[in-house]
């Protein structure tokens, strides 16, 4: 099947397939899980162990209520240190465990099908397929998903305890919400044309030193050596055209994310700091509600850069499936 006949990557909703492949992996995926909640909880409560140490500890001058809250502190980190471990390992060999079964899948299915198929498509695209795309998956599933995930469950918990601690500065961080999250609704579709466009180009360099090096006794016979390495040359150039244009694109987004995020951070500075000087607050409030800001800021900004991910594992999932859906000639 040509470029021109592929149907386009319309939304991430394309990753689905492959995550039918991690019905055999459940109790992984269950502790995984688990240990992602309980980082995630533990990280959010770091914010009221910093306002503990301030408000209670330093505020109080006394050094057993300083070494108590220090003491709640410890447990605190404790506790993400082994959950961040578990999800870790767990996440990444789930990733690993789903890629090795998503090329079986596909090897096994491709080698059923008529000679004809492997006539109207190159074997070496179909190799990159096999390789590139499903390292691409093994990368989202074992690490971008838990990312996301993550971020999210950060961001509604930042967004919960940032209203608790001090609800004036939570307008600020809810009027600076669309402006990060616009400019991700509006790049995203460039970077999935991107993607998708990138992989094809991967596709075409493969194909190229493929049967160049499949039909190389003809190429020397006739001397054109200079000539296919001119050609290969343009082709690696317009994969990597195409690869730069992605990378700026979504450095750009990541880039104006954080840039818009981190500003409103500093708003909020400014603002807590006047209520702090006339008593209105007090300082570890201030101090936990500035920790839970860059929690907002940060996972909106973790979150726009694995969705750029996801969108490329649509693509690369989209190019499999074609694979394991291509029918045979023979019954």
């Amino acid at each position: 099947m040509t470029e021109e006949e592929r149907p386009s990557t319309k939304d991430i909703r394309r990753i689905r397939p492959a995550f039918s492949f991690l019905r055999p992996y459940i109790p992984q995926v269950l502790l995984a899980s688990v240990a992602l909640i309980v980082t995630a909880s533990a990280t959010l409560s770091l914010g009221q162990g910093l306002r503990i140490v301030i408000d209670g500890g330093f505020a109080s001058g006394q050094a057993e209520v300083l070494n108590e809250s220090l003491g709640l502190f410890v447990i605190f980190i404790l506790v993400l240190t082994v959950g961040t471990f578990v999800r870790f390992y767990f996440v990444s060999w789930v990733g690993e465990r789903v890629s090795a079964d998503i090329r079986m899948a596909v090897f096994n299915h491709l080698v059923h099908l008529h000679a004809g198929f492997f006539e109207e498509n190159s074997p070496s695209e179909i190799q990159s397929r096999v390789t590139t795309d499903t390292t691409l998956l093994q990368t989202v599933i074992g690490s971008s998903v838990s990312i996301a995930l993550r971020n999210i469950l950060m961001f509604i918990g930042g967004l919960v305890l940032i209203f608790i601690t001090n609800a004036k500065l939570s307008l600020v961080v809810l009027a600076s919400v669309p402006l990060v999250v616009l400019p991700v609704i509006l790049v995203s579709r460039r970077v999935r044309s991107l993607s998708r466009t990138s992989q094809d180009r991967l596709a075409d360099v493969g194909s190229h030193v493929s049967e160049i090096f499949r039909h190389i006794k003809i190429v020397q016979a006739f001397n054109h050596q200079a000539s296919d390495i001119n050609k290969f040359a343009e082709v690696v150039e317009g994969a990597l055209a195409v690869a730069l244009q992605r990378v700026w694109v979504r450095a750009v987004l990541v880039a104006v994310v954080m840039m818009l995020a981190f500003g409103a951070i500093a708003v909020l500075v400014w603002i807590g700091g006047q209520d702090v000087l006339s008593g209105r607050t007090s300082a570890g409030e201030l101090v936990a509600f500035i920790f839970y800001a860059f929690i907002v800021a940060g996972s909106v900004g973790a979150i726009s850069e694995v969705w750029t991910d996801l969108q490329r594992a649509a693509g690369a999932t989209e190019r499999l499936v074609e694979l394991l859906e291509s029918p045979s000639a023979i019954r």
